[in-house]
């Protein structure tokens, strides 16, 4: 069964395909064009081209055809948790797991090794590739994330990420001397006009949304220093794109980092140390803490 997004344009001028791009973010521009191409895209009943220039208010609808998600298998993957009771479990994700399935990667993720784990005992509400995953960590960032069992938990969990009340720590080891002890980076982030792959920052888009960054200088060596990190936002790639924009990227980091990376650390050196949220249950809060991982402390001490 097909469904019907509906986005309205809120300047006048904008050209359609990169427009409906940067409103639909999971897509690739070549798909949306596809949309377009192929009639999905209307606007007052009318099929639109991707040259099509909007007015403020015009409403567009976007038919997606059904796309019948693959079968998830469970996989007898080893699984670092934390912390685990009848309504989630706080899972240390180990650096090179991929979370959930997508094209390219889809078995031996997070999920497959979650319902071999729980079984059916996961949140239905992301749908069949990405059960009980409420919020998602990247590939190549080792550390703590939370999963709900149920639908109950995972609404109420959500709600904390909305509300910005979970408390979200990192360390990471990013390039140069950061001169001052601690700030925060208060820059908004979107996809990247070019590379969709990218997150960049945006100051003057529509598309970006907010993302503040808090970070504290824990030791300086030559040519690098290693940071503590608070999220008060959430934004994909955002500590990323947050380091990269005050010319201190994460060490290792291929795509916002220097061209020649340290492929020693197979990725940023990024680590997601500490999680506290209020359990949608019990209402108690509730914090966790995963020790620096064996690639982040060998890294540490060859620097020293």
């Amino acid at each position: 069964m097909s469904r019907e997004l509906v986005f309205v344009a809120e300047e006048t001028g904008v050209r359609l395909d990169k427009w409906l791009s940067d409103c639909m973010e999971d897509m690739t521009r070549s798909a949306v064009q596809n949309l377009i191409n192929t009639g999905m895209v209307t606007c007052h009943g009318k099929p639109l081209l991707k040259s099509a220039k909007l007015s403020a208010g015009d409403e567009v609808r976007v038919t997606l055809p059904e796309v019948r998600e693959p079968d998830i298998l469970p996989e007898n993957i080893p699984l670092d948790i934390v912390y685990e009771d009848d309504d989630l479990l706080v899972v240390n994700k180990p650096k090179g797991m991929v979370v959930h399935p997508a094209p390219g990667n889809p078995d031996k993720t997070l999920v497959n090794a979650l319902l071999y784990h729980c079984g059916d005992s996961l949140s239905g509400i992301n749908g069949v590739a990405r059960p009980g995953i409420v919020h998602r960590i990247d590939k190549d960032t080792s550390g703590l994330l939370i999963v709900a069992k149920n639908d109950f938990s995972h609404v109420r969990l959500a709600e904390q990420i909305q509300a910005h009340s979970f408390t979200r720590k990192y360390s990471a080891v990013v390039y140069g001397r950061v001169k001052e002890d601690s700030g925060t980076v208060d820059q908004p982030v979107g996809r990247h006009p070019v590379e969709r792959k990218k997150m960049a920052i945006l100051p003057n888009s529509s598309s970006a949304r907010n993302a503040i960054t808090h970070y504290e200088v824990v030791e300086r060596f030559e040519q690098f220093t290693r940071l503590s990190l608070r999220l008060e936002t959430g934004r994909t790639h955002q500590i990323r794109v947050h380091m990269a924009f005050l010319g201190h990227p994460v060490a290792g980091d291929p795509v916002y980092g220097p061209k020649k990376v340290i492929t020693s650390l197979s990725g940023q050196c990024l680590h997601a140390g500490l999680i506290g949220f209020t359990h949608p249950h019990t209402g108690k809060y509730l914090e966790f803490e995963a020790p620096l991982p064996n690639y982040f402390t060998e890294f540490l001490r060859k620097l020293r």
